[in-house]
């Protein structure tokens, strides 16, 4: 049976067939899958879609997956949340958040991806899987690892937090912590694909990988109601989500499933580490490399793989980009909990923060449906916002010792 699916050159066209490669040979650039959308009309519908269990394989059609694929776990599925208190403060109607920080297995839209990339990587035969990783991707790679009985071996920046190292060692992954940010680790990744027979997820399995991306995309048109919508605000790092989420769409609307719309993309980054946006608020043709320097350390990736195309995106799509700074990364993640009750890890602050400067600013209207993706669970990052919660008093387990501290609390709370 002809596969549906092959890689395509992103910047000259070529294409090649299914294999563990991520960049074209003759001229450098990366690939991606590309799929006979024409054969995809005949062999499912929206119909169809709507009557499957609500997970990332109900859009199985669309994702690189062998003949014959059988999903190990649900993952994805995760809820769009229609904001009843934060809209309100920020002055817009129509504000939602995708919330990947629920995400199962591992709490990050990551399982998404490295659930497609291990598809790739039974599929051709590897036997030890890993990756370069700011934390998220770890996590989920030894998680998923564990589940389907790879050998699984992850490389990660020495000063990672404390909470996404343990949440990879506790599913019995190999670490590899390296002296030096993400960038160092990458490079390291890429002579260790080269030489070792391993299945690297973000490597030599990244065209793969990056294809579960889009479900984050066909979930948040489909909970709206088969609708896209006006603007999109999306963490960069790597800076492939928010191309992900932009072809999702396009091909929802390529086979009809919704309404074509010109949605605008915008990208959140760190001030420490905000290449893309930096570029984007510059008007610069291409970004320049940084040194990150930021407590959003699963967005620390100073020169993104997928930078030129997230840059070229955001401007065709007539969006922006901004970044926020570290104290104000902590402050949003307070305020989407206190508003909303979603707790998210550093990047969620940094994706809810930019957001709220985007309306400030007048680029986001009032009127507008804007979706903020949320995609790692503040569970992954306490330690960036401890010192703020100091330890409670305690008191005996009397009526007048409570009435005391409730007294001086509400003292406490008039004077702020």
């Amino acid at each position: 049976m002809k596969e549906i699916y092959f890689l395509r050159c992103r910047e000259c066209g070529k294409t090649f067939p299914n294999q563990p490669q991520s960049y074209c040979e003759e001229c450098f650039a990366p690939l991606e899958v590309s799929y006979d959308y024409e054969a995809l009309r005949q062999t499912t519908s929206r119909e169809a879609v709507s009557r499957r269990a609500f997970n990332m394989w109900r859009y199985a059609e669309f994702l690189p997956l062998p003949q014959g694929f059988t999903a190990s776990q649900p993952i994805g599925g995760t809820p769009l949340v229609k904001s009843r208190k934060l809209g309100l403060h920020l002055g817009v109607k129509n504000l939602f958040f995708k919330n990947d920080a629920v995400c199962f297995p591992s709490l990050s839209f990551k399982d998404r991806v490295v659930a497609t990339a291990l598809a790739a990587a039974r599929r051709f035969g590897f036997e030890t899987i890993g990756c370069s990783s700011t934390g998220n991707l770890a996590n989920a790679v030894a998680a998923q690892g564990a589940q389907q009985g790879f050998d699984t071996c992850v490389f990660i920046p020495a000063d990672l937090e404390a909470a996404k190292i343990l949440n990879t060692a506790v599913y019995g992954a190999r670490i590899v912590r390296i002296n030096g940010n993400y960038d160092h680790v990458n490079r390291l990744c890429t002579q260790i694909a080269d030489k070792f027979r391993w299945g690297l997820v973000n490597v030599n399995l990244r065209p793969y990988y990056a294809e579960g991306s889009k479900t984050h995309g066909y979930e948040i048109a489909e909970q709206l109601g088969w609708e896209l919508p006006d603007n999109v605000v999306v963490p960069m790092a790597g800076g492939s989500l928010i191309g992900k989420i932009a072809k999702a769409f396009a091909e929802l609307a390529h086979l009809g499933w919704v309404e074509p719309k010109q949605v605008k993309f915008f990208g959140a980054q760190a001030t420490g580490c905000s290449p893309i946006a930096d570029a984007v608020k510059r008007e610069l043709p291409r970004f320049t490399p940084q040194k990150p320097n930021t407590i959003a350390r699963s967005l620390a990736i100073g020169n993104p793989a997928d930078g030129p195309f997230a840059l070229r995106l955001i401007r065709e799509s007539g969006g922006w980009a901004e970044d926020i700074s570290d104290p104000e990364i902590i402050d949003s993640i307070k305020l989407l909990a206190q508003t909303e009750g979603i707790f998210a890890e550093t990047a969620g602050g940094v994706t809810a923060g930019v957001a709220a400067k985007l309306i400030q600013q007048g680029r986001i209207g009032n009127d507008e449906t804007t979706v903020v993706c949320i995609t790692g669970n503040g569970l992954k990052t306490t330690d960036a916002i401890a010192a703020h919660f100091p330890a409670t008093e305690v008191i005996e387990p009397k009526l007048d010792a409570f009435e005391a501290l409730l007294q001086e609390q509400l003292k406490d709370s008039i004077q702020v």
